[in-house]
């Protein structure tokens, strides 16, 4: 008897090509579908946020090493962009890898690429707001004392970062972000998606660099809870060289890396 084994995963080679033409197909897509999902990705980004800062204050509350309450931040953060790429959406950080490799591959064009960057930053900021103001604040849940208080601690620790380190740390991110978009593209069932987001995702959170989306969702929520010294001004100043650096992390690091050894070639 002949025994046919069949793989639940797509080869590195294949994996490029997938993402490659995937940018193609962002670089054309429809203006208000880009917008309508662009604002999903935000909040579900931010859902993980808030999931994270309910589970980091309830550890610090209880007096858990720091250590440990960063490893459970990281551990339920990774659900947002699981929603992210399973549900289907926009996602800025990870259409900076998609939109690099379409374009080198020439199946985006630079004009799709800046318009799918532009609106997906832009309404990724509007659905991280709605959750940050609407579904944590308004709602009560962010202003419980013990969650307000690990909240506002999170967005002063984020605005107190230079701008050179906010970079540096959102390369970092961004790298291991879109390595974890790579990973569940590899492979053909849910379950392996899953696994391929949790680790890389669960890693950059516990390691502490700085993702842009997470952020407008993390430092906004601290500013409504009256955080000191954070104000759009600082918010901005936090979101933006973060933003810069998530780009090099995924144009250079993933982007232009993979594009060089598994599609030039065949180009």
């Amino acid at each position: 008897m002949r025994l046919i084994l069949m793989s639940s995963f797509k080869s590195p080679v294949d994996t490029a090509k997938t993402v490659s033409s995937i940018g193609g197909t962002k670089s054309s897509a429809n203006v208000l579908n880009v917008i309508l999902l662009s604002f999903l990705a935000g909040a579900y980004i931010a859902f993980g946020g808030l999931l994270a800062e309910v589970a980091n204050a309830g550890m610090l509350a209880a007096g858990c090493p720091l250590g440990l309450s960063k490893f459970v931040f990281g551990a339920v953060f990774p659900v947002g962009l699981m929603l992210v790429v399973l549900a289907g959406s926009e996602l800025f950080t990870g259409n900076v890898m998609y939109m690099v490799m379409g374009v080198l591959d020439g199946k985006a064009s630079v004009g799709g690429l800046c318009k799918n960057w532009v609106l997906s930053w832009v309404f990724n900021f509007v659905g991280a707001l709605f959750v940050a103001y609407v579904l944590a604040y308004m709602s009560g849940i962010a202003t419980d004392p013990v969650i307000a208080a690990g909240a506002t601690k999170v967005a002063v620790a984020k605005v107190g970062l230079s701008w050179d380190v906010a970079l540096i740390r959102g390369i970092g991110c961004n790298w291991l972000v879109c390595l974890a978009v790579y990973l569940a593209l590899a492979s053909d069932d849910i379950i392996g998606k899953i696994f391929g987001i949790w680790f890389p995702i669960m890693a950059f959170v516990t390691i502490g660099f700085e993702h842009s989306v997470a952020n407008m969702f993390f430092i906004p929520l601290g500013m409504f809870l009256g955080a000191d010294g954070v104000n759009w001004a600082t918010t901005l100043g936090n979101i933006i060289p973060v933003t810069i650096g998530n780009i090099i992390g995924a144009a250079i690091f993933v982007g232009c890396i993979y594009y060089i050894t598994y599609l030039k070639d065949a180009s």
